[in-house]
């Protein structure tokens, strides 16, 4: 295979942990949002507004869709901000925090009333705040993404921005769980703007200062479908999906879980999520040596196959097996960490092995977050109503309607990452130890 090299300056790496906070701050309050937008507003919405589930999983699936088509031409646009200047890139991003608050706030506590009402609010509040909260997510991924380095630094500095990103959510799963709505936005609102400030001090990322000719039309299309016709984005954006799938489906499911077959209560609930993201944030520095040992593939390939081993037994359980279940989101948190750095590091190297660092990661990152939210948006619209139709709705105690919903839970997600799994060991392992010139 012929490797790009870019030849762009380099920029300056995280040198210290000041310049590793700086960067890497932003992440807690991006991911903070997410918990609420993901998983607390889809029980909301189910529960205490009365939606459907069924129309609460189909309405998601929508917003999410449309919201993942968007992000290709995100990823543009942050490519453009880069060369204009980084301060642009700043005030645009700052722009894009004030309108997440406030529609995350509108979201929570909508103003209106009656279920075809609601449900237009929830979409339009959603598609808002989440299209704001992508256009930051792909610039501060972009910003890393410029910095550089090899394979372990690369992972370090995803590690900088997932570490504190993992903290977001352990804070938001405490709040919304057990403080409420309120405490959750007024902290949101602090930690972006903290985040925010902070990147104004962090290494500066250079990107190239010529911007490639693109006209308009067939030939922005052209530009953003580029990553797809390489053949190695493509192999790792299939596994990166089949990942992320393996892991939306229990997300959308975990409070349905927990509060209905384990019944369990609000305090253990944010137990069980504290326990999930610490284990992940402090398994981060373990998955970083394991990467300096065996390479970013075959440590993202051990971390899949450790999921599976921790999670698979979760379907077995039943009401009152706290315990085991907290055990288990211990166990199975740590291969999070893995999850979290190691495919933004792979998606790095890449970049710059097709020298688009510097001019063009914004499109292969918008491509990477469609993917995600494709998986979300799969996870909600196919599963919540799947289960409405094998006869669970919140609340039940059938006991065969709760069986179904532990199997959909875990057996079906532990199906998938098997998938990845064994998508992985072909597309990249395999492939990269039989081709010349590529480093694992």
């Amino acid at each position: 295979m012929t490797v790009a090299l870019a030849h762009a300056p380099r920029a300056a790496a995280l040198a210290s942990w000041r310049d590793g906070m700086a960067y890497g701050l932003l992440g807690l309050p991006l991911a903070f949002v997410a918990l609420p937008l993901y998983v607390v507003l889809p029980h909301h919405y189910a529960t205490t507004l009365g939606l459907p589930l069924a129309s609460v999983g189909a309405l998601l699936m929508l917003v999410r869709l449309l919201d993942a088509v968007a992000d290709p031409l995100l990823g543009r646009l942050s490519d453009r901000l880069y060369r204009h200047s980084v301060r642009a890139v700043l005030w645009v991003a700052g722009a894009s925090a004030v309108v997440q608050v406030l529609g995350l706030a509108g979201l929570f506590f909508p103003p209106v009333e009656g279920p075809q009402t609601l449900a237009a609010w929830m979409v339009a509040g959603l598609l808002i705040t989440c299209l704001a909260h992508s256009q930051v997510v792909i610039a501060h991924q972009a910003w890393g993404v410029q910095l550089g380095g090899d394979s372990v630094q690369r992972s370090r500095i995803v590690a900088w921005r997932e570490g504190p990103g993992l903290v977001g959510v352990v804070a938001a799963s405490g709040l919304s769980v057990v403080g409420g709505a309120r405490p959750m936005l007024v902290a949101f609102a602090a930690a972006l703007a903290l985040g925010w400030l902070l990147l104004w001090r962090a290494p500066r990322p250079h990107p190239a200062a010529q911007a490639p000719a693109h006209a308009a039309g067939a030939a922005l299309w052209r530009s953003l479908a580029q990553p797809l016709a390489q053949a190695d984005f493509r192999r790792l954006l299939a596994v990166f999906m089949s990942n992320g799938i393996a892991s939306a489906v229990p997300a959308a499911l975990m409070l349905f879980f927990a509060q209905d077959r384990l019944q369990a209560t609000q305090p253990q609930i944010a137990l069980f999520l504290v326990l999930y993201f610490v284990s992940g944030a402090l398994s981060m520095p373990v998955w970083l040596r394991v990467v300096g040992r065996v390479g970013l593939e075959r440590a993202l390939l051990a971390s899949m196959l450790l999921a599976v081993a921790c999670f698979g037994w979760t379907a077995g359980l039943g009401s009152g097996q706290v315990a085991a279940f907290a055990v288990i989101c211990a166990l199975s948190g740590m291969a999070l960490g893995a999850d979290l750095a190691l495919p933004g590091a792979l998606l790095a190297r890449l970049v710059e092995r097709q020298g688009a660092q510097g001019n063009g990661e914004g499109a292969y990152l918008g491509w990477f977050n469609l993917g995600a939210k494709l998986n979300l948006a799969l996870a909600a619209g196919a599963a919540l109503p799947l289960l409405q139709w094998a006869g669970y709705t919140p609340g039940t105690q059938d006991e065969q309607a709760l069986r179904h919903l532990a199997w959909a839970y875990a057996l079906l997600p532990c199906a998938l990452k098997l998938l990845a799994a064994a998508l992985l060991l072909r597309l990249l392992i395999h492939r990269s130890t039989t081709t010349a010139g590529v480093n694992p």
